[in-house]
């Protein structure tokens, strides 16, 4: 089996996270560091990463979390920022973030320590639209939706074409729900932005299939049958 393969099915992170582990020399085979991408291991092999011992092929688990603004998506911080690993401490399986929502975004967020399931996610290939309600500052017409909805420069890149639809206009603020399919680094903070209207808050409500619901934030609850079956389909 490929290295960030077996790192990925015992659950220590993605393939691609588990592809920087590798280059940055914190994966060892039997005593020795590997630094070297493509390599395969043996069942015979010892595999280790950041100096503990991990086995391949953990049971799957699957989580949805509601993450509270002020949480980075990480599962430690050197800065000692809380991190949503703190709001899943108690899942005896260890866990990982699917993907990212910045420090004061709210929302659903996927955990898992199914590394292939995590890698599918995150392909360009995949088409999952992540839907978010986001709170704007002042009025949004027409003409703002549909630059939205087309692509706007977000800083030397344009936006794949997006869902918008307005929920509320306010006196000076409005409610917008966005739907994107790509997940650069506070994208719908940008595209807001570009086209005149900043976010004050943040909410993603879904993820293709996977919604949010009435999950209350920083609780989280376990996939269900379909939800996780629509995981592995993707």
């Amino acid at each position: 089996m490929r290295l960030n393969k077996y790192i990925a099915s015992a659950g220590v992170c993605s393939r691609r996270k588990a592809d920087e582990l590798i280059v940055n020399g914190n994966v060892k085979i039997n005593g020795s560091v590997c630094c070297k991408l493509g390599m395969d291991v043996s069942e015979d092999d010892v595999v280790s990463v950041n100096g503990r011992v991990i086995n391949g092929e953990k049971k799957r688990v699957y989580f949805a979390l509601n993450k509270p603004a002020g949480y980075i998506t990480s599962m430690d911080d050197e800065k000692g920022r809380p991190a949503v690993s703190e709001l899943v401490s108690d899942i005896t399986d260890r866990v990982f973030p699917v993907g990212r929502l910045d420090y004061n975004t709210t929302g659903l967020l996927i955990m898992t320590n199914d590394g292939d399931v995590a890698n599918r996610m995150a392909h360009p290939s995949g088409e999952v639209y992540k839907t978010y309600v986001a709170e704007v500052e002042g009025v949004v017409s027409s003409r703002r939706i549909d630059r939205l909805r087309k692509g706007v420069d977000i800083g030397g890149w344009i936006t794949a074409p997006a869902k918008v639809r307005l929920i509320k206009q306010k006196p000076k603020s409005a409610v917008l729900e966005i739907s994107i399919r790509e997940g650069k680094n506070r994208q719908v903070r940008k595209m807001c932005a570009a086209v005149g209207n900043r976010v004050q808050k943040l909410e993603r409500i879904s993820i293709g299939e996977i919604r949010l619901g009435r999950l209350k934030e920083g609780h989280y609850r376990k996939l269900t049958r379909e939800e996780i079956d629509y995981l592995k389909s993707l």
